[in-house]
């Protein structure tokens, strides 16, 4: 934040007007912090790119944070732009929120500390590794990247430009997941030799369907050079728009959907978020049911959309006992006497990790300490390297073996191809 300037021109701008137009100087107590407010100079002003369904969410949670105010969107697509800014001036009881068409102009503004971007798939590296360049904190919709290599930019702006970064795995800092994974940690569990990761139930296999061209919409109705991005260019049809979900060019791929949540949480318990598996087992199918992805410490971890009571389930299996959780309300372990350890190991995970239980508050309290966020970039790529590497063992239809510290695959420059995909200019990272 740039709380010093801000708070000094604030401040001066208000007692300056007032005094021009001969009126008392007088600020309500509420915005000076009095009274349960955040004073200006506090808070954190925010913009959101892209925000939709999920983004909608995100959104409401970050505006019900007291001490974050968004006051800018940007939206190629002018009914989301215009509903967005709605949302924001409803919350602000103003009608200031500034509505964008280009992103460009949104990073441009000196005013914002953070953006939320929320856009399908094919921006969020780009968007993100813009964002941090332009000096703005970043929290980023999952799957984080289209490609390993958009991985790696990702984790590379975040350290040079000394940004935080939070990815949308927002489960690693739920409780329920937090006390399975501490339950691993700790020993509880016995030697760890199985981890198993929920993936989409609905999963299929990218399409990359050619429509015949259609007029573009006036660039106001939908900028279609922007929201193709990154993309290869390809003639305006609006059912690109509508299917952009399962589409190669616009979707990271059935791995990524729900197993970059998923494969988090098995890093998370694994106590492996700083590196990857070391060879990955093509099962047969297109949609990645029943891969296999083994660790060079032994554990194996295994991929199915199947066992699970809820969605984005992970398991963690141990030689004294197992521990699993997902988006049903409670977890489940063996033995049950282990539930009795539940808040006392969550609340050491608080005390030793600084980490909040609430994933936007920790974004939140990141960007005001500078320690980096539970999902930071480092921790979001070792999981994206997961999703890419299945990914790519799916596409060539057999097991590929991965080095995590060269990050390359061992002896296998076809796979070692497929780590990059071309990124249209002039939005390359």
């Amino acid at each position: 934040m740039s709380t010093k300037s801000r708070k000094t021109t604030r401040r001066a701008f208000l007692k300056g007007a007032a005094v021009a137009i001969g009126v008392p100087y007088f600020i309500p107590s509420t915005v000076l912090g009095a009274d349960g407010g955040v004073s200006p100079s506090n808070r954190i002003y925010m913009g959101g790119i892209g925000i939709g369904g999920r983004g909608g969410s995100d959104l409401g949670a970050l505006m019900a944070e007291a001490d974050v105010q968004f006051i800018a969107n940007c939206d190629v697509r002018k009914e989301r732009r215009e509903a967005v800014k709605a949302s924001i001036d409803a919350k602000n009881r103003n009608k200031d929120c500034q509505a964008y068409i280009d992103f460009r102009e949104l990073l441009a503004r000196q005013d914002l500390d953070a953006v939320l971007i929320a856009t399908s798939d094919r921006w969020h590296a780009a968007l993100s590794t813009m964002a941090m360049k332009a000096g703005k904190d970043v929290y980023s919709e999952k799957p984080a990247s289209f490609s390993i290599a958009q991985s790696q930019a990702l984790r590379a702006a975040a350290r040079q430009y000394g940004r935080i970064y939070q990815g949308g795995m927002q489960r690693r800092s739920e409780e329920k997941f937090i006390f399975c994974a501490m339950l691993a940690q700790n020993g509880y569990l016995g030697k760890i030799h199985t981890v198993t990761a929920h993936l989409w139930a609905n999963g299929f296999a990218a399409h990359n369907r050619w429509y015949p061209a259609e007029p573009e919409p006036p660039k106001d109705e939908l900028d279609w050079d922007l929201w193709l991005g990154p993309c290869a260019w390809r003639p305006y049809n609006k059912k690109y728009i509508g299917e952009r979900m399962g589409h190669a060019d616009f979707w990271a791929g059935p791995l990524a959907e729900w197993g970059s949540h998923t494969f988090d949480s098995c890093q998370f318990a694994n106590n492996s978020a700083g590196t990857a598996p070391v060879e990955y087992i093509y099962p047969g199918n297109d949609r990645g049911e029943g891969m296999l992805a083994n660790y060079a410490g032994g554990v194996k971890m295994v991929m199915t959309a199947g066992g699970f009571p809820s969605s984005c389930g992970f398991r963690i299996e141990g030689s004294e006992g197992s521990a699993e959780a997902s988006d049903a309300p409670q977890p489940t372990v063996k033995p049950l006497s282990l539930l009795s350890e539940r808040k006392r190991l969550v609340q050491m995970y608080v005390a030793e990790t600084g980490h909040p239980t609430g994933h936007y508050r920790d974004f939140v309290e990141a960007m005001k300490t500078r320690r980096p966020a539970t999902a930071n970039a480092d921790v979001t790529h070792y999981a994206h390297v997961i999703v890419h590497c299945g990914n790519i063992a799916l596409k060539l239809r057999r097991n590929v073996k991965w080095d995590p510290v060269k990050e390359e695959f061992i002896g296998d420059e076809e796979a070692n191809r497929m780590r990059a995909v071309p990124m249209r200019a002039p939005f390359q990272i």
